[in-house]
């Protein structure tokens, strides 16, 4: 059955492909340390599960050591400006083919294999089934790419190894984030998160825990510089035991807006590295900081807009008790 295991086998992919491609790369002089911090994140993505904690936990620390180390690798040329923009002139519109593939696809799936089976067979995790999705919808998209650009066959590999040099060791910070999430989740930081809000705020009434947990959502994604990092904890703390619980709050709204609050977070923090402080870099502009001054007002319109929908739908009979 296929699972989280064959999706972080999946996953694998990229990061070992990319590892080989510097590895071939005698031109440049610190190709083993992106050699041995690409590889090694390809052993977690893909053998990780089967390897002893002790191990798993070696191996970050040896990706630490290489990131701080410094990756610097050499830059590669891509396609020139006058190219691109015959390539784009050509296909037009067809070029978003390939894009509007991967949520397609991802969407077919989710709704035509919700519980996983296939002609009666469970092929699939139903709680997987999403992931799977995701995950054929990129593939999907990789084969239409390739037949309507009809680049070289090393292509997607070189191109992968552009971006992922830019963006360098950032790359990693959605899964070490989230995997500190998770260990927060354990530790109970939730429970003392929870304990803290309720001794400032008096968490009595539905309004009250909807804006405590979604602004928390946001703050602690803030901090974070991940919302998956965030939600375990945030809704460990308020969401379950308080917004659910306490309040009948419908789980599935709940979580999803909780989600999103926190996504609110992601647009106004240098912590979101990958998602604000990388682009400005690869852009070259002035203000590092500047893809958060023009995101800040939009994600607390959303912030707002994310309460007011969690207050209103999730609660039966209404907010108002």
């Amino acid at each position: 059955m296929i699972g989280l295991d064959a999706l972080g086998c999946a996953a694998a992919v990229l990061p070992a492909a990319v590892a080989v491609h510097h590895a071939l790369d005698r031109a440049e002089p610190t190709r083993w340390r992106s050699v041995g911090f690409w590889g090694v994140f390809a052993v977690l993505l893909g053998a990780g599960p089967w390897l002893p904690d002790l191990l798993n936990g070696c191996l970050v620390l040896v990706m630490v050591t290489l990131a701080t180390w410094g990756l610097c690798p050499s830059p590669i040329a891509s396609s020139d400006a006058d190219a691109q923009a015959a390539q784009a002139s050509r296909l037009g519109a067809w070029l978003f083919v390939p894009a509007l593939a991967i949520p397609a696809v991802t969407l077919a799936g989710t709704l035509s294999i919700p519980d996983g089976r296939i002609a009666g067979i469970a092929l699939i995790e139903a709680k997987q089934v999403t992931l799977v999705a995701l995950t054929l919808g990129a593939i999907v998209a990789l084969i239409l790419a390739m037949r309507l650009t009809r680049p070289p066959r090393s292509a997607p590999v070189a191109e992968a190894r552009r971006l992922v040099d830019a963006i360098g060791w950032a790359m990693v910070l959605p899964q070490m984030l989230a995997a500190l999430g998770g260990v927060f989740a354990l530790a109970g930081v939730g429970k003392v998160v929870a304990d803290g809000v309720v001794n400032v705020v008096a968490l009595d009434t539905p309004v009250v825990a909807t804006i405590a947990y979604c602004v928390g959502m946001a703050l602690f994604t803030m901090v974070m510089g991940n919302a998956f990092a965030a939600f375990p904890i945030m809704t460990a703390g308020i969401g379950l035991p308080i917004v659910i619980r306490q309040f009948g709050g419908d789980p599935a709204i709940v979580a999803a807006l909780g989600m999103l609050s926190g996504f609110c977070g992601t647009l106004m923090t240098p912590m979101a590295a990958n998602f604000n402080i990388v682009p400005a870099a690869i852009l070259e502009l002035r203000d590092r900081f500047g893809v958060i001054r023009v995101q800040w007002p939009t994600a607390l319109l959303l912030l707002i807009f994310n309460i007011a929908v969690l207050a209103s739908c999730a609660f039966p009979g209404g907010f108002v008790r």
